[in-house]
Parts: C-alpha cells; structure tokens; sequence
C-alpha cells in the first residue's frame, strides 16, 4: 500500500513561545536604527503621539484577529477567514500579499546581517555572511516547529533584555541618578518641548503613521501560529494583550527615552539612538553591544518571517487554491515545499536588491510596505461578517469564547483606521509611489485567481 503524505501541522507552541514569536515579528531593525530619524521627521512629541495612535489600530485589529483565530484557530488564519467571509479571490490576494510582505523581508535583513558582521570583520565579503545566516535560518524552520520557537525564544529575549536596559538607564540619567555626557543637570524632560510641540507641523505626524503602522507590523503573526499552539482558547487572547501592553511599553518608553536625552535635530543624523544614549552614559563596548543585539533582532526578525511565508503557502495548498504538493509536511510537521519556495523567495529578493534596486526591488518593497495594512482591512472586515453569519446561524454572542468587544465598532474602527492610514500616502511623496504599484497588483491577483478557477470550471 502507498504511503500517505503527510499535510497535517502539529500544536507545539506554548503561551511563552507564541508572545516572543510575536514580538520577534515587531521588533526588528526600525526600532533599532530607524527610530531616531522618525524622532528627527515628526519631532518628539508627534513621534510618541504617532506611535500611541499606532498601537490603539494594532490592537484594535488583534481584538479581531482573537475572536476569529479562537473561533477557528487555523494555520494562516487571516487568509482562511478572508476567504471564508469577504471572498476566495480576496482570501488568495492577502495571502499573496502577505507571504510577499516577508519574503522581500528576508532580503533585506539577510543584507543587514552581513552589513553588521562587516564592522567586526572588515575585510569579509557581506554575501558570505548572508549565505551563512541563510544556512542557520533555514535549519531553524526545517528541524521542527518545536525547534523553531525554542530559536525565536531566546532571539527575541535578547532584544527584550537590551529594551529594558536601555529604559531603566535611560529614566535614571533622566532624572539625574546616572551621569550622561556632558550635562551638569538632569535634563527631564526639557527635549521633548524644546522646540515646541509640532516643529516641523502636525502634518508631518500623518507621514510619520505609515512608518509607524510598519514597525508594528508583525502582530498579526499570532494569528499565523493558530494551527500550531497548544490550547489556543487560552494562549491566543493572552498573548493578544500582552504583546499589545509589552510593545506599548518597548516602543513608546524607547522612543519618550530617546527623545528626552537626545536633542531632536541630532536624533536621526549618524548612529543608532540606543548606542548614542548607552555612550554618554559611558557603557563600555556600547557599540559592540548594540551591534550585537541588532544583529540578533535581524535573526529573529527573518526567523519569525521565514516561518510565516511558509505557513502561508502551506495555507493556500491547504485551501486547494495552490499545488497541494506545497501542504505536504515532514514527520516532524515541517511543510518543507513551501519551506525551500520561501528561502528561494527570499533569495531572490536578495538578488533583486543588488541586480534591480531601482526597478524590481523598489516595486516589491512599496507593494510590501503596504501590505500588511491591507491585511489588517482583511481581518477587521471579516471578523464583520464572521459574527453576522454566526448571528444569521441562530447562535448567541455568548457562545463565542472571545469577542471583539464592543461590536461593531472596534472592527469598524480598525478597518476605517487602516484604511486611513493607506490613504495618507498621498501625502507623501516618498511613499505615494506605493500604491502606485499596489493597486494593480491587487488587481492582478484578483485576475490570477478568477481566471484560474474559469478554466477549472470549463
């Protein structure tokens, strides 16, 4: 008799693992590196406001995801209730949409790995790092799904530990417990005013969200793992609202440190605001230790991204809409198909950011950037029309063990919120080039879909 394949997924994950997974997804290089020059574009006090508006469409978008992902918790999940509740040809576009997202993801911090190692070696050539950090991720999501958590784990420990660190001190020197530069005074909170509320105008808070919206991007990972966690009745909404609380609490105590200590003009100009702040406070091997916790940001960042690139198209072969060759799984549940497609999309996106930076890589990074919106519009709109046909089926709201509260009005909020924040690229013209390209690859998505599914018909 044949042996059957294998397309089943296995529930390894526990609360401790699916809270870093998620706060591995969010917390990369943007926090890192790129928050002094957001600091620097909307000042201190529209930064902290565009990051407290931010988290409130974030969570607003995983109350959704809760009640869905707990009602039906399943492998890809926003993409299956897409499909089930708004449309298949919507439910496969956001699927595209997404393992996209952290495909050309995977390029880019593969590149920035190898750019970090090159400060240690100078001498090394960066595609060499890149390969070997390739080797090591790709190890991580092909022994186990058990395996690949444990990795996530302690990456993103490393980055939460180096945070709070960073808080603690950067309150102490704040408050003039701990010496910093050349200040005689403790400086409080002078910085954040200095300059008035808004200097470079209320304007530039708007173009500061679409940044913001991206570094948060990555919650919506929970819902990815739902297939893959044990008891997810219970795990799901726990870790729902504390990686909300948690990167309320990172992200915005970062950025009120930073920005209280650091002059906003000079926020953004040479180096990373954590190894500027650990500096003046005279932390030894401030930079080395920085370097290092940035390049274990990365590993996580492209860890957590190899992982859901494959549960997508794990999800899509598992819907039928895909070859079902790419749901087969190994005896350890590992979909290594889809595992070795992503790497190779990873790869690929790599390449295309050396060979074509002007022309392919910049579409696939404005498409990506906007993505994840997209797919938050996705997960608000169908946990609307999930709880009508629960209603329309004669069930209670009381039979759902989570609810978005306050329905309708949460999802509606997070979907107009998104929504929002795509349309103020416009005012950006930076990043208006993005739905430039957006909007007919959604519609070529739509196609591939439609046109697929007619000649199955005929």
């Amino acid at each position: 008799m044949a042996k059957q394949p294998h397309d089943k997924l296995v529930r390894k994950m526990e609360a401790r693992h699916l809270l870093m997974i998620s706060l591995g997804g969010v917390i990369g290089t943007g926090l890192f590196l790129s928050s002094g020059y957001t600091i620097q574009q909307a000042g201190p006090i529209g930064t902290i406001m565009a990051y407290a508006i931010g988290a409130v469409v974030v969570y607003l978008v995983m109350l959704c995801l809760g009640e869905l992902s707990v009602a039906m918790p399943e492998t890809g999940a926003f993409h299956v209730y897409a499909d089930r509740y708004i449309g298949p040809g919507t439910g496969f576009t956001v699927a595209i949409l997404y393992w996209l997202t952290w495909t050309v993801a995977l390029g880019s911090e593969f590149t920035a790995a190898g750019l970090i190692m090159q400060k240690w070696f100078p001498d090394s050539p960066t595609w060499i790092w890149s390969a070997l950090f390739m080797i090591v991720i790709f190890v991580s999501n092909a022994l186990s799904v058990r395996f690949f958590a444990e990795t996530e784990f302690w990456f993103s420990s490393i980055k939460v530990v180096a945070i709070v660190i960073f808080i603690l001190l950067g309150l102490g020197a704040i408050v003039g417990l701990i010496h910093f530069g050349h200040q005689a005074h403790a400086p409080w909170f002078h910085n954040l005013y200095a300059h008035g509320l808004f200097p470079n105008g209320f304007k530039a808070v708007f173009t500061t969200m679409l940044t913001v919206n991206f570094a948060f991007s990555g919650t919506e990972l929970i819902g990815v793992t739902a297939g893959e966690t044990k008891d997810p009745e219970k795990n799901i909404p726990k870790a729902i609202h504390t990686t909300l609380l948690r990167l309320v609490i990172f992200f915005i105590g970062s950025i009120t440190v930073m920005a209280a200590l650091i002059p906003y003009k000079q926020a953004g100009v040479s180096q990373s605001p954590f190894v500027l702040v650990f500096n003046q406070i005279g932390l030894p091997f401030a930079g080395d230790l920085m370097n290092f916790v940035v390049l274990t940001a990365i590993l996580s960042a492209a860890n957590s991204g190899l992982y859901a690139s494959t549960r997508m198209l794990w999800s899509l072969a598992h819907e039928k809409m895909i070859s079902p060759r790419f749901a087969h799984t190994t005896s350890r549940g590992v979909p290594m198909l889809a595992l070795c497609v992503s790497m190779i999309g990873g790869i690929l996106a790599l390449v295309s950011s050396v060979v074509a930076a002007s022309t392919v890589y910049l579409v696939l990074v404005s498409i990506s950037g906007l993505a994840v919106v997209i797919v938050w519009m996705a997960i608000a709109l169908s946990e609307i029309n999930f709880r009508r046909a629960f209603r329309r089926a004669g069930h209670q709201d009381s039979e759902l063990k989570f609810k978005t509260p306050w329905y309708p009005v949460i999802p509606w909020a997070a979907f107009i919120m998104s929504l929002l924040s795509c349309v103020l690229i416009i005012f950006d013209p930076n990043q208006r080039v993005a739905l430039l390209y957006m909007v007919p690859f959604i519609a070529v998505c739509y196609g591939v879909y439609y046109r697929k599914n007619f000649f199955k018909r005929h």
